[in-house]
């Protein structure tokens, strides 16, 4: 195993009723004058932005208000945004609803005390020496920007979506009550879910095989989401279930189950110019990926693909044909990805055939114009990059 050094500072505030505390949370870390950010109408319809502004008030807590945030979030609202902290001597930020909304309270964070520009931490042409201490009151389980170090802006020029990593950026509170996901449609509780497992399962599939305990965890939250997904997908106010799915988007992210091992997050890379050129919803662009990822590589390590066929997907071990227990562990999950109504190839992500120029075009940018090899269970260089986007067009 490999060693590690475990960071998790995000106080989580969990369960019914939670974001009552949101006022004193803030006013905890600091808090005096607050932008409160947000998405769409969701989060006014739902009273939940009437209710944290309420409750900032009764703590005699200033704010101000920007919503528009948009699935693979914009860095031109990130720029208004930093504009208007700075205009309104904003000194906390508080992210109203999912990762999309985290991310871009995270870049506003950034760039508020910097003097350049703030897409150059992205690109990685400077790194960021203070952040504005961000908060958030959760509405949508998926991304896991609440307790992780990360961050993932999409810049319009160029339709380029690109994250970074830094712990200054993290989250000095995180409440979650599951009873504000009940609302999600179906699609987005789905798209949810493949984010979730997908951010355990690239931590998963290493070459690291003496993390007993990790593999365990892991194992244990894929097998846990995979199983409550179902369930609210047939009764949305399920708390139970909701609240399995809302904790784990949290530990599949904020590394607990990637602790000594090797990551491997290239499905994530190659998704990021899926949904930067066609806008797609990130979970569904991750689960139209991920199997032909799977078949492409799973060679390199075939007893880690049929330890998580059997663990995880409920696959009989065939012990005298391991190659065959990987693969059907690969179509069972495959076959999880239609039950729940997300897609499993770049036509049916689309709705249309990928052109030629268009692969070209993704490789071209995950591979910095093949300059940059990405993944670490195999590496992949543009070549590769091409094979599974051919694969996963078929």
């Amino acid at each position: 195993m490999k060693d590690f050094n475990y960071y998790a500072p995000t106080q989580v505030v969990f369960g019914a009723g939670s974001e009552e505390q949101t006022g004193k949370l803030v006013k905890q870390y600091g808090g005096t004058k607050v932008l409160v950010h947000y998405g769409g109408k969701s989060a006014e319809r739902s009273g939940l932005l009437d209710k944290v502004c309420c409750l900032l008030e009764a703590e005699g807590i200033g704010y101000i208000k920007l919503g528009g945030v948009v699935p693979n979030p914009r860095l031109s609202l990130v720029h208004q945004g930093i504009e208007l902290c700075r205009r309104e001597k904003v000194d906390f930020i508080l992210a109203v609803g999912g990762g999309s909304v985290i991310d871009s309270a995270k870049a506003i964070g950034y760039g508020v005390p910097y003097n350049g520009e703030v897409w150059n931490f992205f690109t990685g042409a400077a790194k960021p020496e203070s952040c504005l201490p961000i908060g958030t009151v959760l509405s949508i389980p998926a991304a896991g920007s609440e307790m992780s170090d990360s961050a993932v802006i999409t810049n319009e020029d160029g339709d380029i979506k690109m994250g970074y990593s830094n712990n200054i950026c993290r989250c000095k509170f995180a409440v979650m009550n599951p009873e504000r996901t009940y609302t999600l449609p179906a699609y987005q509780t789905a798209c949810g879910v493949v984010d979730i497992m997908m951010h355990t399962m690239e931590r998963y599939f290493s070459h690291d095989d003496d993390m007993t305990l990790t593999d365990e965890l892991a194992e244990g939250l894929l097998r846990t989401v995979k199983d409550s997904a179902l369930e609210v997908l047939q009764a949305p106010e399920d708390y139970r279930h909701r609240a399995q799915i809302m904790w784990a988007g949290s530990l599949a992210h904020n590394d607990l189950t990637g602790c000594g091992t090797t990551s491997d997050f290239a499905t994530h890379q190659l998704e990021h110019e899926l949904s930067a050129m066609f806008d797609v919803a990130h979970g569904a662009g991750l689960a139209a990926l991920w199997c032909s990822w799977a078949r492409y590589v799973y060679k390199e390590n075939v007893s880690r693909f049929v330890r998580f066929a059997v663990n995880v997907m409920g696959v009989a071990n065939d012990f005298t044909d391991p190659e065959h227990t990987a693969l059907l562990g690969i179509k069972r999950m495959e076959d999880f990805y239609r039950t729940i109504g997300m897609p499993v190839s770049i036509k049916e992500l689309i709705g249309r055939e990928i052109s030629e120029e268009e692969i070209e075009e993704m490789v071209r940018k995950c591979s910095h114009g093949g300059s940059l090899i990405i993944g670490n269970f195999k590496k992949l260089a543009s070549q590769d990059m091409k094979n599974i986007y051919h694969l996963a067009s078929k």
